[in-house]
């Protein structure tokens, strides 16, 4: 009797042990819903547009694909015919982006670019930026009617009488003469 007393209370107890930690799980999923620490941005690798990928075509040298497109990220000893252009980039809120640019070349010259679908310029940039807190464009120039609308600056008074005369105090001199 006293052993299956004692055993009924530990399960009860290991019972309500189990119901706070679920519970304290729940609240602190919760919380942490709620407040999210920052993230560094990590952005890494060569940027390769779709306008880029554009200019690169069969028999080009590797110098003009080095101007184009930039240095490799990836230029491996062992497959020197093959330069890999790998850009990567985390942003807090955001999918992780990857993309990698593969171009062969034969002897000197390009074989093949291997790529997935490119953004534009534009369409990188706007995936880069960060959202405006504004809808509204800022006005930066005036139209014609709001010049004419504004007030004449004054004229400017050009007199001699307003300008200084020198030091108003004559001071002793700093060595004896």
């Amino acid at each position: 009797m006293l052993c299956s007393s004692r055993s009924a209370a530990v399960l009860a107890s290991l019972l309500a042990l189990t119901g706070c930690a679920q519970f304290s799980n729940t609240m602190s999923d919760g919380v942490t819903s709620l407040i999210t620490p920052y993230r560094v941005e990590i952005v890494q690798g060569n940027v390769v547009t779709r306008e880029q990928a554009e200019q690169i075509k069969p028999g080009m040298s590797r110098t003009q694909v080095r101007d184009v497109l930039g240095s490799p990220m990836l230029a491996d000893p062992f497959h020197a015919q093959r330069w890999d252009y790998v850009f990567t980039m985390r942003r807090q809120g955001t999918e992780p982006q990857q993309r990698t640019v593969v171009v062969e070349f034969d002897g000197d010259r390009v074989k093949t670019l291997t790529a997935p679908e490119l953004p534009t310029e534009r369409e990188f940039v706007a995936s880069i930026s960060r959202p405006s807190r504004s809808d509204k464009e800022p006005k930066l120039a005036l139209t014609e009617e709001e010049k004419a609308a504004l007030p004449l600056p004054a004229p400017k008074v050009s007199s001699n009488a307003d300008l200084p005369k020198g030091a108003a105090r004559s001071y002793p001199p700093l060595e004896p003469l």
